[in-house]
């Protein structure tokens, strides 16, 4: 038995694991990998998991006073390729965080999925209306290294990566432009991250990471202990908090409603503590469980050829609860 769950259950999720193809996985409880399965320190693409690593550059850089969540994107200048109306230009950065910004200007890295029931442009007002919106996404990076007059993967070094000890995180970056083909990186088998533009979109690029698991736990580690790390409160609590709530239920069946740049799953009463996770591309995924006290990470390698789908990630997190006492 380890810390709280059994040890058929974790032969069975490993099992599960090599039949369905992951690449790997991690669970650490109270702070302690009591499972590990795969090369936990290979660097895999992260796809939408990207979200909620720039929520930590945010909330620091809000606690800085280098953003104001009431800005809105007109007052910070923003625009882009085809125009923004007055009407998009009047949410603000906290709407967009929600992703509630009635921005629904084309953008990049947007799977045909997403396409799907969104609305018109000045359809909604700004901040009534939940749509997982790319556009949202890459602007709050833009904002953010506006805002900051640094890069992403660099605050992302100084700020997150550095101060909790990852193993595997870099500045190895690159820029391609998917519409034309440029790239300013030769080697890609090394880098840390990229910056997608498709320029003929949105003048506002995706930021993309690749970490490998172990260091995926630790941030989820970083967000289980409020934000505090070796006695240094890296992410303010408050924020933390705030980037919790249930903003926008969008699975009423499972209870799970959007945050801000986390999913989080809504308690079964007001005394417990919300579970909350972000996936990418529905086979990764990275979840933080307070009332459990336990992190895990599940990757696979999706730039090479793959099997394993969303239904399969359910099996992995069916079988992580089973396993427990």
């Amino acid at each position: 038995m380890e810390l709280g769950f059994t040890g058929e259950g974790l032969d069975s999720l490993g099992s599960f694991l090599e039949r369905k193809g992951s690449s790997s996985m991690v669970i650490l409880q109270d702070g302690k990998i009591i499972f590990e399965w795969g090369d936990i320190n290979e660097k895999l693409l992260v796809h939408s998991i990207r979200k909620s690593l720039l929520n930590s550059l945010i909330g620091i850089k809000v606690n800085e006073g280098l953003i104001d969540t009431n800005q809105t994107i007109g007052e910070l200048g923003l625009d882009d390729i085809c125009g923004l109306s007055e009407l998009e230009k009047s949410a603000r950065v906290a709407d967009v965080l929600k992703s509630r910004s009635g921005v629904y200007h084309p953008a990049a890295a947007v799977a045909d999925r997403m396409l799907r029931g969104m609305p018109e442009r000045d359809s909604m007002q700004p901040g009534k209306h939940y749509y997982y919106n790319n556009w949202d996404f890459n602007v709050l990076g833009a904002i953010l290294e506006k805002q900051s007059g640094e890069g992403i993967y660099e605050l992302f070094e100084r700020h997150i990566a550095d101060p909790i000890g990852m193993n595997h995180f870099g500045r190895n970056i690159f820029t391609i432009d998917v519409d034309t083909l440029e790239s300013d990186f030769d080697d890609l088998s090394v880098y840390d991250g990229f910056y997608q533009y498709e320029s003929s979109k949105s003048k506002y690029p995706a930021y993309h990471f690749r970490l490998s698991t172990y260091d995926m736990a630790l941030y989820g580690q970083l967000w289980l202990q409020g934000g505090v790390w070796n006695g240094n409160q890296i992410i303010p609590k408050s924020w933390i908090e705030s980037s919790i709530q249930p903003y926008s239920l969008y699975n009423p069946y499972a209870d799970i409603a959007y945050g801000m740049l986390w999913s989080v799953i809504i308690p079964d009463s007001p005394e417990e503590k919300a579970a909350f996770f972000h996936t990418g591309t529905g086979v990764h995924m990275l979840g933080v469980y307070p009332e459990s006290n336990m992190v895990f990470v599940h990757r696979v390698d999706t730039e090479n050829e793959y099997t394993f789908n969303g239904d399969d990630l359910i099996g992995v997190i069916q079988r992580v609860f089973r396993a427990r006492n």
